[in-house]
């Protein structure tokens, strides 16, 4: 339940405070006093759209808080599915920035406003003569049919199932069109896949090639150049081994004169040797250089070979190439491999479909289960409430799958005798519509376990005897929830536990909405002013306090 409400700097509220009483509450006051800027401040804690002109004090921001008492209420799945903390102590808060940002928290964890109607909507339902337009709506109506059938935990069941069914459904028709593309390319895929995996390409083979074309289209130049340079290093008449080797034996005969020349001598010596290596070396790659024109002509048609597939897929290494013909070995598996994952994703969508289906039929069949006896209890709540001649039914249609289920469901009703039932935006005046609207809210109290149920006038197009047993309903679902009723008729405000007076303070510079509870005196004095004017007679004052000792 509500145990406190906060609101600062709103509208013309500059602070207001009240702390509810468990059962029913009474708000009264005079029109224009203040008691829907409240609503419109309980408004944002429920998520509704916040506006900087509602600043009391444009230089201050503004801060709606509730507190609510939630033990006894299993609420922790809601606050688990939003990774939120759980304590019995609900605190709710919205602040509006000067700047006109808005910011909301839930035990002072910072939420957007998703979150926040998520959860708000679970610990207060506000109910006004307005809500004409939501009792036509057909999502009304259903949601109404569910709750008062307990298809909480059925319903979360189906709404998994039509939300796989969604998923699975859309991957299914991806892979059809995914399948139907790949076709249309598969025959060209397969051509440019053979083409490269007829080549054999090697990764590091176009670098080799390029050098050995190099070479042999130089090959006849080099030859010739390499057999002078061995023609310079190694010629029996005059050489540069020849002339080495006479310096190795010059410097041997030196060091056998003196020693200290032979370290020149083995440096020679080396030379020498390493000389004679380059020479057979020289000799060995000239004489392995031919002129060989096939084998140049082998190579360059492999090198244009590699060049144009370079150029055609517009790349410039063969690795990239060789990522090419996987991507399209890949893709052609793919198509190959298509039928069976689109038979397996039909089979897994056929399953799922089957489970949506079958967890519908069971809503359906739960939600005709409660019709006739929801038809019953309305009818009978609507004589009591002055419409004896009422004609009130439940129609349900089949429809496509949706998020709620499979079934269109639309409340049908008509206040004259011999008048057809239609449907509820077409028909229904406004005092009938709130008295439907209380019926539907009474037989729904006990279905659904919401700590707060706030009632705005909805006492409007009823009096006397009607009012009265308005009340009493009001009483009776207070037993089990905190109900806060706003109201202008007499016989229902003497009906509440606790009796709160909303006026205006003109005071100070600018006018102020306030609210305070009235004690028994206070209070008997405003029902006698509610039934016979600001000067009401003691007859009407006795009368007053006769109504709220009833109800005591």
């Amino acid at each position: 339940m509500l145990s406190n409400l906060l609101i600062k700097n709103y509208a013309l509220i500059k602070h207001l405070e009240m702390s509810p009483d468990a059962g029913l509450n009474i708000i009264t006051g005079e029109t224009g006093a203040g008691k829907s800027i409240m609503l419109g401040a309980i408004g944002l804690l429920l998520g509704n759209r916040a506006d900087v002109k509602s600043l009391y004090d444009p230089k201050t921001k503004c801060v709606i808080e509730g507190t609510f008492n939630l033990s006894g209420y299993d609420m922790t799945d809601y606050f688990d599915e939003e990774n939120l903390d759980f304590s019995n102590e609900c605190l709710v808060r919205r602040e509006i920035s000067v700047s006109g940002k808005s910011r909301a928290f839930i035990n002072d964890t910072p939420v957007n406003l998703e979150t926040l109607r998520k959860i708000s909507n679970q610990l207060l339902d506000i109910h006004s003569q307005h809500d004409s337009i939501q009792l036509g709506s057909n999502e009304f109506q259903l949601k109404a049919l569910d709750a008062y059938a307990n298809n909480d935990s059925l319903l979360k069941q189906y709404r998994t199932a039509y939300f796989s069914y969604k998923e699975k459904e859309k991957y299914y028709k991806e892979l059809l069109i995914r399948s139907a593309q790949l076709r249309k390319e598969f025959d060209y895929d397969q051509f440019l896949f053979q083409e490269l995996e007829s080549v054999k390409i090697q990764s590091d083979e176009l670098e080799k090639l390029e050098q050995e074309l190099l070479v042999l289209e130089n090959a006849v130049d080099i030859k010739e150049k390499l057999q002078l340079a061995h023609t310079f290093l190694d010629n029996p008449e005059s050489s540069a081994l020849e002339s080495l080797k006479s310096t190795v034996l010059a410097l041997t005969q030196a060091g056998r004169l003196v020693s200290d020349y032979d370290f020149l001598k083995e440096r020679a010596q080396s030379c020498l040797i390493e000389l004679r290596d380059i020479a057979d070396e020289i000799n060995q790659f000239q004489q392995n250089i031919d002129f060989d024109q096939s084998r140049t002509d082998l190579v360059q048609e492999r090198l244009n070979t590699l060049y144009t597939l370079l150029k055609k897929h517009q790349v410039n290494s063969l690795a990239e190439l060789l990522a090419i013909q996987s991507q399209l070995d890949d893709k052609l598996n793919t198509v190959i491999n298509m039928d069976e994952s689109i038979d397996r994703a039909d089979k897994e969508l056929q399953k799922t479909k089957s489970e949506m289906l079958r967890l519908a039929e069971e809503l359906s069949e739960q939600r005709k289960k409660v019709a006739q006896p929801i038809e019953t209890i309305i009818l009978d709540r609507l004589r009591d409430l002055g419409i004896p001649n009422a004609s009130f039914s439940i129609k349900t249609n089949k429809t496509d799958p949706s998020p709620t289920g499979m079934d269109a469901v639309s409340f049908l009703f008509s206040g004259n005798k011999g008048i057809q039932p239609q449907e509820l935006k077409q028909v229904a005046s406004g005092g009938e519509f709130s008295r439907l609207m209380m019926v539907i809210k009474y037989i729904l109290a006990d279905k659904r376990r919401l700590p707060t149920i706030i009632f705005d006038e909805i006492d409007t197009g009823v009096s006397g005897e009607i009012a009265i047993k308005m009340g009493k309903m009001m009483l009776n679902m207070a037993v089990n929830h905190q109900i806060i009723a706003i109201t202008h008729l007499h016989q229902i405000a003497s009906s509440g536990h606790a009796h709160y007076f909303v006026y205006k303070d003109h005071s100070s510079a600018k006018t102020e909405s306030n609210i305070r509870k009235l004690s028994k005196e206070e209070r008997i004095q405003e029902i006698a002013q509610m039934i016979g004017g600001h000067n009401p007679s003691e007859a009407i004052v006795n009368n007053a306090r006769d109504m709220i000792t009833q109800t005591d």
